[in-house]
This record gives structure tokens, C-alpha cells and sequence, in this order.
């Protein structure tokens, strides 16, 4: 599952009851119950330790390993017989992407007149930008908190400058969760880079931390590239300011005989969230700045497959399920033994799942009247990527698409006894968060519940199915591209755990019966909804904030 971005915090307004409607009662036959027992523990344990394995790296998007996976899931689907729906006749629709990168030897800076070293004395963000000899002005800790009394422009004119920063980092005394509920991003409160820019600053100069500077070889790779972004997806923004970081040595030299010194401002920002008082710069201390970049080109896919329905005219309409087999790859700078971020539970369980259903189905040669349309996705990590490329440009008719089941992390659970506060809500051995099934469609709500009801009976947790949810754990999977398309959802979770996006997601810690569960479960749902006589009607709006994402 991604983690949370502040371009998903959306408003989600409202509440909806489950109503269940006539057409939505579900009777699971002997033989429906007999095609789940197909999913078995040991298959999807087979399945998760190759996908989880280190030989993938961590599936970053793009990379080698996602690619591997990619392949690995296209042969196996289509050696089941289930019908290619990429690109061209193949299991792949294709996504091209690029990211910028600081070209190092056009990148240059000069702070109060001396010429800096690129990689020693700073680096940059790659943004590119042209400055030249822009006075500075200094910003504190450069954010903007005006329930805290933090507004470091406030008495000063930034207008034309260059701000000085002494961190990006989070400011000591306040919390994200104090922001949010202070008002609006942009008016309230802003990190640095906003809050510098609608000041009017040309460019950003951060100082490092003593961490930073303690990490500045380890940090620096991973600030001077952006992230990937498919080039169909691209989004015409505006440039953010032109931003350097300087070493510790070179901020004391740029500090050096002013008023006050560096070691005076770490002492503050080091112990309080209380601004820096009135601070300012010679005339004669200017920066010029020049950082020129070039672009990285990649490509990925999404895995899109279908098993074609039985009825003449239903097999035209799509049960759609998913997950995303992408996570967060490998960082040979992670301290410790363990660099490769596996990605077991996230989302290496959904997505084996989502194959194992696959299997069952061609295996048991049986059709339901819908088709079903399977989609494996990359990018989830990265901005929920693919699925939004597959909304927007489906490789089937997207409006023939009747629901969508997500399957974002279902293989671990909290054991009797865990006290760790890291597993608080993790979800039990019999128990699983459903979070979604009744915002659109009651139909949808009242199968999802009354299949359960009739079969393993787990214990169904609506806890994060409200929409003031703070986690806000709606907006952050796949499904969401396809709710705010009109397509009714429902998404699968096991709750956050003390390995979330951490190196020790490994395949060894899956809880497989709990997975075998809830995949059969899973399966007997798209099964139901597949044979209704019409798709769950859409009975319940999103609003229309939501819509314009």
C-alpha cells in the first residue's frame, strides 16, 4: 500500500448505511464452494516466496524485478489459457516513463563570493533554474505554521531573494496531525519550498542538519533525481524554486562574521519550534545558481489479462479484481544487513492472490456470465500510476467495467499477546478490514457481506470504511482511480504493522492460513457478483471534490 501523500488528503464528506437489494442475495452452491478450496496455503506460500524473493530486489517501479515479476505472472497466465489483454496481444500494457537528474558537471554555485564544489560543498535538487546574484534572506526553519506563531516572513521582504534555511525537516514542537486540523495547506501552514516561493523567493538554500551532513554521500543520490512519472500522465505544473543544499562547513563560511553564527541557530532549531529571531545578511552575501538537468527514460507494465464469461451478452460487462506487484525496492545505503525491501504483505499477498485466483478459474474450466478482467499493477508505491493509466487508457472498454475488488495487503495478523504498538491495528487471524464496498453501490455492500456471511464468516472490519478516517486509507491503493471512474469498489486490508515499508516484510512472517481465507472468500465475492442478472447500480455519489482529484 502506498503511503500517504498530501495530495491524497482529500474531503470525504459523508456516510452510507448497507442496503441490501433483492437482486443481491447470495446462495453459494456446493460447487462454488468446491472451486475456492482450489486456493490452497501452499500454493500461494509457492507463488509470494518467488515474488518476495531478493533475486527481485524489492519490485521498485521501474526496475529489473518488476519486470522479472511481470514476465514470471504472463507465462503462468498463459499457460492457463486466459485470454491476453495488453498491448499488441500480449499480458503487457506498456507505460513509458522519465525522471529529471542533476547533470553534475552543468550544475554550478556561488555563496558570498566563493565558487562551491559540487558533491563536497552542495548539491542540488533537480529542478532546473538560473539565478544570478540574488541577495539572501534567512528563513528560520523556512516553515510556515500559523497556529504555532511560525511565519519567519511575516516582517521580511523575500521578494527577489534567495531564502536560507537551516532544515527541511519537520519543525520540533508541532505534528502533521496539528496541521491538517489548522486549516488549509498553502494558507495555514506550508513547508518550506511553498512557503518560500509564495513569498515570493527565487531560489532555496537549505542547510544541513547534523545528520544530513553526518549522511550527506547517502543522502545526496536520492535528492538528486525526481521520482518517475508516465509521460501520459504527466501533469503541466509549475516549476518548483531552484534548490541547493550546502554542506556544514560551507554554511559556517557563508555565516562567518555575521551577527550570529551557526552553531547559535542549530541550538535553537535543535530544541524548539519557537522561529529564529530577526536575522539579516550582509548586502554583499548574494548566491548565484545555475542547476541544469537531464532526463532519465524508463519503461514498465501493467499485467492485464482476461477469463471470458459464458452468457452471449454478460460476457461483454467486466468483474474487475487487482492488485499492485510493485514495492519499494532496494537501498544499498539502508543501515544494517537487510538493503531490499521485500514487499511479502505489501503487496506481494494481494498479488498472489489475484494469481491464484486466475489459476482456480482456468483450472476449473469454469465461466461465470461475466468476464473477469485481472490487472496486476505498477506504480502503486509511486502515485498509484497504474491504475490511473488503466483508467485512462484501457486496453477494454472501461464503461463495460462493473466492479472493481482490490487486494492490498491480507497476509499478516496480530497473534495473541502482541503488545507492540506498531501492530496495534493489525488486523487478527480470522478478522480483515473492508473498506469501500458500500460507498458507491449497495448492491456491492450487501454481496460483499452476505458472501461472507454464508461461507467462512471472518470477521469483517469497517473500521477504516468511514470516510474521516485520518489514514485516510480509501485515497491510498488502486481502487481508487477506478472509484473516482464511477466503477464501484471494494478493497481488502490487513492494517499497518511494524514491517510496514520496512526492509523485514519478508515472506516467512505471512500468516498463509489467514491468506488461504480470505483469498477463497475473495473469490466466492467476484464469483456472486459476476452471475448477477445487472451490474450493482452506482446508488451513492462520490462528491464532487473527490471527482476533480
Amino acid at each position: 500500500m502506498r503511503k500517504n501523500l498530501l495530495g491524497l488528503f482529500l474531503v470525504l464528506t459523508f456516510l452510507f448505511p448497507s442496503v441490501a437489494l433483492g437482486q443481491a442475495a447470495v446462495k453459494l452452491t456446493p460447487q462454488e464452494r468446491k472451486m475456492a478450496e482450489m486456493i490452497t496455503a501452499a500454493q500461494l506460500k509457492d507463488y509470494l516466496y518467488y515474488v518476495a524473493s531478493d533475486e527481485m530486489g524489492g519490485r521498485n517501479t521501474p526496475s529489473v524485478g518488476l519486470d522479472l515479476t511481470a514476465k514470471f505472472m504472463g507465462t503462468l497466465l498463459s499457460r492457463w489459457g486466459l485470454k491476453p489483454a495488453g498491448d499488441d496481444g500480449t499480458f503487457y500494457q506498456k507505460m513509458d516513463m522519465h525522471r529529471n537528474a542533476v547533470n553534475q558537471a552543468s550544475t554550478t554555485a556561488t555563496l558570498g563570493g566563493q565558487n562551491l564544489v559540487y558533491g563536497t560543498d552542495f548539491f542540488a535538487n533537480p529542478f532546473a533554474g538560473n539565478i544570478a546574484n540574488a541577495p539572501l534572506v534567512f528563513g528560520g526553519n523556512g516553515w510556515l505554521i500559523k497556529s504555532k506563531g511560525i511565519e519567519p516572513y511575516k516582517e521580511t521582504d523575500v521578494r527577489g531573494k534567495i531564502a536560507v534555511v537551516y532544515s527541511e525537516n519537520f519543525p520540533r514542537g508541532a505534528t502533521f496531525q496539528e496541521l491538517f486540523a489548522s486549516g488549509k495547506q498553502g494558507e495555514a501552514w506550508a513547508d518550506p519550498m511553498t512557503y518560500a516561493k509564495q513569498s515570493g523567493a527565487v531560489g532555496l538554500i537549505v542547510v544541513a542538519s547534523p545528520n544530513v551532513d553526518k549522511n550527506w554521500q547517502t543522502i545526496r543520490p536520492l535528492r538528486e533525481r525526481s521520482g518517475y512519472v508516465v509521460d501520459k500522465l504527466q501533469k503541466e505544473t509549475e516549476k518548483p524554486l531552484p534548490t541547493i543544499y550546502i554542506s556544514r562547513k560551507t554554511a559556517e563560511n557563508l555565516f562567518k562574521d555575521e551577527s550570529s553564527d551557526l552553531n547559535k541557530i542549530t541550538e535553537i532549531f535543535d530544541n524548539t519550534a519557537t522561529p529564529m529571531p530577526t536575522f539579516n545578511f550582509s548586502a554583499d552575501k548574494t548566491a548565484s545558481v545555475s542547476v541544469l538537468t537531464m532526463q532519465e527514460k524508463a519503461l514498465t507494465q501493467n499485467v492485464v489479462a482476461v477469463w471470458e464469461g459464458a452468457d452471449p451478452v454478460l460476457k461483454n460487462e467486466y468483474v474487475a479484481i487487482g492488485a499492485h506487484y510493485d514495492h519499494v525496492g532496494t537501498n544499498p545505503n539502508a543501515p544494517g544487513n537487510d538493503k531490499i525491501w521485500n514487499g511479502a504483505d505489501d503487496d506481494g499477498s494481494g498479488t498472489v492472490a489475484v494469481l491464484s485466483i486466475a489459476e482456480t478459474l482456468a483450472k476449473s474450466g469454469k465461466r461465470p456470465k461475466r468476464s473477469i478482467l485481472f490487472v496486476w499493477h505498477a506504480g502503486e508505491e509511486k502515485g498509484l500510476l497504474g491504475s490511473e493509466y488503466f483508467n485512462k487508457f484501457p486496453t477494454v472498454d472501461i464503461k463495460n467495467v462493473v466492479a472493481q475488488l482490490n487486494i492490498d495487503m491480507i497476509g499478516r495478523s496480530k497473534k495473541t499477546g502482541d503488545t507492540d504498538k506498531r501492530n496495534a491495528e493489525l488486523s487478527g487471524e480470522n478478522d480483515i478490514y473492508v473498506i469501500g464496498s458500500e460507498m458507491m453501490s449497495s448492491t456491492l455492500g450487501a454481496v460483499t457481506k452476505s458472501t461472507n456471511d454464508q461461507y467462512l464468516k471472518m470477521g469483517y472490519n469497517y473500521k477504516y470504511d468511514d470516510p474521516k478516517d485520518p489514514n485516510r486509507f480509501f485515497f491510498r491503493s488502486d481502487h481508487f482511480n477506478y472509484a473516482i471512474n464511477g466503477i464501484p469498489v471494494v478493497f481488502w486490508f490487513d492494517g499497518v504493522h511494524e514491517d510496514y515499508h520496512q526492509p523485514g516484510d519478508h515472506a516467512d512472517k505471512i500468516d498463509y492460513a489467514k491468506m488461504e481465507k480470505v483469498t477463497r472468500t475473495i473469490f466466492l465475492t467476484l464469483w456472486e457478483i459476476s452471475e448477477l442478472k445487472e451490474r450493482p447500480k452506482v446508488d451513492k455519489q462520490l462528491p464532487p471534490e473527490l471527482m476533480q482529484r
